[in-house]
């Protein structure tokens, strides 16, 4: 196939000049319509209007340009068909070689605050799809280009090729194609589907992701992996920090990092936190962030050896030398850094440390899970809001103690089920998590603590079914307690509480993380 004519017709100019008078030099015709057609003709590129070859004009303000047999017909025409070649010789329809479209900006147009429906409709694309779909199908005789980069590349093979491509750039051209179409319509669907305000989850569920990278492997070196990123929205993604210094970040660095960036997120206090395998083992505020740093590191330091720091503020020189000078650490994530502060931290050249950018929730979405042919879907776990309390002891939470007990409320919700943190003011002192009974997360949880569970706090992320947990944490000098209730051993699980003099409150509200 050799490219004697192109029809272009492009909203993102981006490289277009130089694209078009690359392809005029090899003596390709090139067709365009509306803007490109003017943006080609400034540049000095010779071009025709579209309206050249249907003999019809755009109506509609451009609605209606390239909806017509003598353009689709020459872009859907198989060559080697002498059926279809005639027919186009009868109607006097010329054969179209390559299409360059890129499509309208939907995605970025219903992202921005108080668009209306009429803006979001008018940016839907009808012909570009069109085109596009119609040239990746018959992707043999036609080059399709929906995406800049490539601009280089396919001049390149026209020069060193006679004006032909080789088939398998053909084909990945049109496979680029039909993704990109896909992605464009997901956006639709998606956008439509959020208008029934009256139904949470839509009765079609399309992830619209854009591959950013293929990772070294996935959990285990056995198992192949690649980061993807969905369309963009206001808030912080992992998918689009920055990695300033560092190996490659792999699928295991990325799901613990999530879980930092997750409880940074809940917290505006200088804080810090410690994850190993997706779950903390460390975690505090503090009047400064070393101190924050300081804090959690001595919660568990055996744990957090070969861990993930989060920091929820941009790192200073003096946080950055004590995290310098202590032990292995696989990976950083903070917003920011300090000139001086990165300077240090990048001496130790294994070291990945990421940059968040400034800190932000996403608007909400789903967590989704994927299942063998199918999938869940829940809208997010919200631990933003502080929960009503309800005291049911007979001893009410000291003040201190309830400040100590939301703080220990909001990083229980991040640890895995069965879930029990102990806390002494804004600091966690003992976690036990990922146990099939809570009793065993309890003791876990005491024996990290040690001795600092006497006057600590306890969060539990779900009721305790039986009195033996409150029992260990009396006996353990443990005196306020937050839990959500709601088991039909309260009843007991309070009695064991004011015999051991301690506090509890009830919050309605559960924190499962399996």
């Amino acid at each position: 196939m050799k490219v004697k004519r192109a029809l272009i017709s492009v909203f993102d100019k981006t490289g277009i000049e130089e694209f078009g008078s690359g392809l005029s030099e090899l003596g390709v015709e090139i067709v365009s319509t509306g803007g490109t057609f003017k943006t080609l003709q400034e540049a000095g590129v010779k071009s025709r209007p579209v309206q050249s070859l249907t003999g019809f004009p755009e109506i509609l303000d451009g609605r209606v340009k390239t909806l017509n047999p003598k353009i689709f017909g020459g872009i859907l025409a198989r060559r080697e068909n002498k059926t279809h070649i005639d027919q186009l010789r009868r109607e006097s329809v010329g054969l179209i070689d390559m299409v360059v479209v890129n499509l309208y900006p939907f995605e970025e147009t219903v992202k921005k605050e108080g668009v209306s429906l009429e803006e979001a409709l008018e940016n839907i694309d009808i012909g570009g799809p069109s085109l596009l779909r119609a040239s990746a199908k018959n992707f043999d005789d036609v080059a399709v280009i929906c995406n800049p980069a490539r601009y280089q590349e396919v001049l390149r093979g026209l020069r060193e090729n006679s004006c032909q491509l080789p088939e398998e750039l053909l084909l990945d051209l049109a496979r680029e194609a039909f993704a990109h179409t896909a992605r464009y319509e997901a956006a639709i669907a998606s956008y439509f589907e959020k208008l029934r305000a009256e139904e949470t989850f839509p009765e079609f569920f399309s992830i619209n992701l854009e591959k950013v990278q293929p990772l070294r492997y996935g959990e285990n070196p056995h198992q192949e992996a690649a980061l993807y990123k969905l369309p963009p929205r206001e808030g912080v993604s992992l998918a689009t920090s920055e990695l300033l210094s560092g190996k490659e970040l792999s699928y295991n660095n990325l799901a613990d990092l999530q879980a930092a960036l997750d409880l940074l997120l809940d917290f505006k206090k200088p804080f810090a936190v410690i994850i190993k395998h997706s779950t903390p083992c460390g975690a505090a505020c503090g009047e400064s962030l070393l101190e924050a740093y300081r804090e959690a590191l001595a919660c568990d330091p055996m744990s957090a050896y070969g861990g993930i720091i989060g920091l929820n503020q941009s790192v200073d020189l003096e946080t950055a030398r004590e995290i310098h000078d202590t032990f292995f650490v696989e990976c950083i994530l903070a917003p920011d850094y300090e000139p001086e502060a990165l300077d240090l931290l990048r001496k130790k050249k294994n070291r990945r440390i990421v940059k968040t950018g400034p800190l932000g929730r996403m608007s909400p979405g789903f967590n989704l899970r994927l299942l063998n042919g199918g999938a869940l879907l829940q809208t997010p776990d919200d631990t933003s809001e502080e929960p009503p309390l309800k005291v049911v002891t007979e001893i009410k939470p000291t003040e201190e103690q309830v400040k100590s007990l939301l703080f220990a409320w909001k990083v229980v919700a991040h640890v895995r089920s069965n879930a029990v943190v102990l806390a002494k003011g804004e600091k966690i002192v003992g976690i036990g998590g990922g146990q099939t009974s809570r009793v065993d997360s309890v003791i876990i949880a005491l024996r990290k603590a040690e001795g600092r569970a006497e006057n600590s706090v306890c969060a539990s992320d779900a009721f305790f079914p039986m009195p033996d947990s409150v029992e260990k944490l009396g006996e353990a000098g443990v005196k306020a307690v937050i839990q959500p209730g709601g088991s039909k051993g309260d009843e007991k699980v309070i009695e064991a509480c004011n015999k051991c003099g301690m506090s509890m409150v009830f919050t309605g509200v559960r924190h499962f993380r399996h």
